[in-house]
């Protein structure tokens, strides 16, 4: 992939992180917890909620067209000095995997993180997603002992679980209390 724009989205940005958002539940199905039938249910002002709750950062290629996204929510608490944030939704399209995108993404978040004086970055992933693993870990996310199920609202019990995977920014991962790595929020 030869340009690529990375730029993080406004509220009044919420179709366009609504398409792409739908696109990635459409094409990826099993990477997250929510449907896609679902969330096009939802109408504006629950998109624009959605905004206002995390930084959702997009990709473009060359041409314009919507190529990765994800999203760093941050977790502020009054007793803590070092708050964190969680990258979640990370997608890139097929035909931009490998190419670099994610990184890009992921070194906005972590740019993101920064400006913000996040301490770490969460990063959820399937404890079945090899490449999902391999990525966090080759890109400075150190692997914890916290899990999760992917899905809670699943009867499921042999259902898929998260693994906690943290990005020390200013901090490491003892500084996240362990109720925040042992619940879904």
């Amino acid at each position: 992939m030869t340009a690529l724009n990375v730029r993080t989205l406004g509220e009044d940005d919420w179709q366009i992180y609504r398409d792409v958002r739908l696109s990635a539940l459409e094409e990826s199905p099993e990477a997250f917890a929510a449907s896609s039938s679902a969330e096009k249910q939802l109408d504006e002002s629950a998109w624009r909620r959605r905004m206002a709750r995390a930084r959702r950062i997009l990709a473009t290629d060359e041409n314009g067209d919507k190529v990765g996204v994800v999203s760093l929510r941050s977790d502020v608490r009054d007793d803590e000095e070092s708050p964190y944030g969680e990258l979640f939704g990370l997608w890139v399209t097929p035909d931009a995997r490998g190419t670099g995108v994610a990184v890009a993404l992921l070194e906005a978040v972590l740019e993101q993180a920064r400006k913000e004086s996040l301490g770490a970055v969460i990063y959820w992933v399937g404890t079945d997603n090899a490449r999902g693993v391999a990525f966090a870990s080759s890109r400075g996310f150190l692997p914890t002992e916290h899990r999760r199920p992917m899905n809670p609202n699943s009867s499921d019990t042999e259902s898929e679980e998260e693994a906690a995977f943290v990005y020390p920014v200013g901090a490491d991962e003892t500084s996240i209390p362990s109720d925040v790595l042992d619940a879904r929020h």
